[in-house]
């Protein structure tokens, strides 16, 4: 049975998330009613990383088992996927994968960014976090080292979530600073539910002086989620790129 991959992106303002979920429209859903109309048969998706409501992609996957090999040039299909999707989801490819491929599994790293900004700005609204407020650069990048250090994330995992542990790897966490926003870039070998969220709150308390470096790894030390801070809102959130091994693709 052939199996398919589809690299797509979305702005996420107009969606319940990436998963298709009972009586609210998601990514997941419009993607398969797409490849239902295009296909005239039914779709169900797997997908790579899931994104929480009003969180944007810029590259996510999807994949999905065809009864048959799919005909026809892909760049083509493509297009006819994109006319048929919404203006906020696009596809940017769709690849024939060996059978045994796993868009979730075999992914390496995820990257993710969140973006804040300073002055009031309404062409920024919907793709940022309006932070009116003064922050210490310094901490936030202290903080953001202590993470790269840190193995065990409980307490950056919101509750009910299915993990069967909080370990992850983190390649990349720092922030960057321009005169009118900030900027946090982590990456990392997995990600738990709302946890990207919960690092950028928590440590954005720590850069307006509400919590101490100290209190910012005890609470890490402590595993307890109650303590962060999940609070900024999902539309400064971007997934910026899923990665796989080096030629997964060739």
């Amino acid at each position: 049975m052939p199996r398919y991959f589809i690299e797509l992106g979305y702005h996420g303002r107009a969606y319940a998330g990436f998963q298709v979920q009972p009586h609210a429209n998601t990514v997941q859903a419009e993607v398969e009613k797409a490849l239902g109309v295009f296909f005239r048969k039914n779709f169900s998706l797997t997908g790579s990383s899931r994104t929480d409501t009003g969180v944007h992609a810029r590259q996510n996957y999807f994949h999905f088992d065809g009864e048959e090999e799919i005909k026809g040039e892909m760049k083509a299909i493509c297009y006819h996927l994109n006319a048929i999707l919404p203006a906020d989801i696009f596809v940017r490819s769709l690849r024939k994968m060996p059978e045994n491929a796993h868009c979730r599994f075999d992914a390496s790293s995820r990257h993710y960014r969140y973006r804040l900004y300073f002055e009031k700005d309404p062409f920024l609204a919907d793709r940022s976090y309006y932070f009116p407020f003064p922050i210490d650069k310094g901490l936030l990048q202290e903080a953001a080292g202590i993470l790269l250090r840190t193995v065990e994330f409980a307490s950056f995992c919101k509750r009910n979530s299915q993990a069967l542990n909080y370990r992850c790897t983190l390649y990349k966490s720092e922030w960057s600073f321009g005169e009118e926003e900030a900027v946090y870039d982590v990456a990392g070998n997995r990600f738990l539910r709302g946890m990207v969220r919960g690092l950028v709150g928590t440590m954005l308390r720590v850069g307006r002086g509400q919590m101490t470096i100290d209190a910012f790894t005890q609470l890490i030390a402590e595993g307890n989620a109650q303590k962060a801070d999940f609070s900024v809102p999902g539309q400064g959130l971007t997934l910026l790129a899923v990665h796989f091994p080096s030629e997964y693709f060739l």
